[in-house]
């Protein structure tokens, strides 16, 4: 493991690539993991949380530094489970605590299915696991739209759809925020990136229930408090039902340790003495 506190722009080679990844604090390990989300967006929640824990953060491959050597390869959720592993195992500083939020939270479902000796819990806040709903094909067809429209060069229509899908309300002068010309090139790649290889092979991927159910990793399912109605409310969920354990409310929307890391924090350190309470 790694001597000083903060270790940021860090790499690791893996067989098809090269992942970027930061390390801050000392003590128990705490993964922290987005998709498309890269490290920055949890920069401020793993200061926090550093104070008493060794946090990881890391850029999910294809996205921003984390470079494959294939640039359009698609990024599976079973893929950036095998890059956590990786990650977990080179620091080696486990078994961690994983959350994972969006993306990030079917990235390390995809984890404890395959090796739950690496991780002691798993906090999946608001996986869009959409085939676990009734109105399955409805999203796919839905889903399937907005990936080639972005493609085709409709950027703003392709989000304004998106957000209808996930019943996000957002004023028009945001989503021209969003994709106006404050957008670096990178951004625009990374964006590209998760339309034509992320955003389908993660909504259409199915949780094993009955390996979740086995595993001793503790799974739990978190839904921000105010995403009541949005798609990622329903899909979470209805993980939760499947797996037949509540789902855990933490503050805020789908990106609430965005919004306000001090509450989240405040919040996963609640959850994550909780969970060690039921595994000591």
């Amino acid at each position: 493991m790694l001597d000083t506190p903060t270790q940021l722009g860090l790499r690791l080679e893996v067989p098809d690539g090269r992942l970027y990844y930061e390390l801050r604090g000392r003590g128990p390990l705490v993964v922290l993991a987005g998709a498309p989300m890269d490290a920055r967006a949890f920069a401020p929640l793993a200061e926090l949380l550093s104070r008493d824990h060794t946090v990881l953060t890391t850029d999910p491959r294809g996205i921003n530094r984390s470079v494959l050597h294939d640039p359009e390869t698609d990024s599976t959720p079973e893929l950036r489970a095998d890059d956590l592993a990786r990650l977990i195992a080179y620091v080696d500083a486990g078994p961690a605590v994983a959350l994972g939020s969006s993306g990030g939270a079917i990235s390390v479902l995809a984890l404890a299915e395959a090796q739950p000796e690496l991780v002691s819990s798993v906090i999946a806040h608001e996986p869009p696991l959409n085939e676990l709903l009734p109105d399955r094909d409805e999203l796919r067809r839905r889903t399937e739209e907005i990936a080639v429209m972005h493609l085709a060069g409709d950027v703003r229509g392709a989000w304004v759809k998106f957000l209808q899908l996930a019943n996000i309300d957002l004023p028009p002068f945001v989503i021209d925020q969003m994709i106006g010309g404050r957008r670096s090139p990178q951004d625009v790649a990374d964006d590209r990136y998760q339309h034509a290889h992320m955003l389908i092979p993660g909504t259409r991927w199915q949780p094993d229930l009955d390996r979740l159910r086995a595993v001793s990793t503790r799974i739990v399912v978190g839904i921000g408090a105010d995403s009541g109605g949005q798609l990622c409310e329903r899909t979470a969920q209805a993980l939760a039902d499947r797996l037949g354990i509540e789902p855990t409310r933490f503050p805020g929307g789908h990106i609430g340790f965005v919004d306000d890391p001090a509450a989240f924090d405040a919040r996963l350190r609640e959850v994550m003495r909780a969970a060690r309470g039921l595994t000591e």
